[in-house]
């Protein structure tokens, strides 16, 4: 395997680049570097009318789009809007999640409400559960005096 990076594909001839073809990008970009503005003042002198249409040429020669012209019904263009033109006070559509979220914050306080008033099958439970309790405690609690007064009954009669 050779060193350095991908292989070639096999059979493909390789591609050098011309000479003359490097001396002038590197002469285009050193011309960029120094005057940056020269460009765009060049290109604005030659017609005032036609450089509006001449970007909107490059906006649609880029790539593919210049030789095959496709309007996409799903493509939304994005234009940026003004500080004027946006509307604070308007209501933002919440997201899917952020419904679903406020929905079970709802359902929840709506149980909650019902469990505190006793009309839920869990509260009824907890009630009936507790009823039970309640009974057996008094139960228990009535069997211990009954005992405490028999232990003094007994206790009065022996002396």
């Amino acid at each position: 395997m050779p060193r350095g990076g991908k292989r070639g594909h096999k059979g493909r001839g390789k591609q050098f680049s011309n000479p003359d073809e490097i001396d002038r990008q590197m002469k285009a970009q050193k011309e960029l570097e120094e005057n940056p503005n020269a460009v765009k003042e060049a290109s604005g002198d030659s017609d005032d009318e036609s450089s509006s249409d001449d970007d909107s040429d490059l906006k649609k020669r880029s790539g593919v789009e210049g030789l095959i012209e496709i309007e996409n019904p799903n493509r939304v263009s994005q234009k940026s809007k003004k500080v004027a033109e946006v509307d604070v006070s308007a209501p933002r559509e919440l997201s899917r999640r952020e419904r679903e979220e406020i929905e079970k914050q709802k359902s929840k306080e709506r149980y909650m409400k019902l469990h505190l008033e006793g009309k839920t099958e869990l509260a009824r439970a907890d009630l009936a559960r507790l009823a039970i309790i309640k009974k057996q405690r008094e139960d228990a609690a009535k069997k211990r005096d009954d005992l405490k007064k028999d232990k003094d009954d007994d206790t009065k009669v022996k002396r």
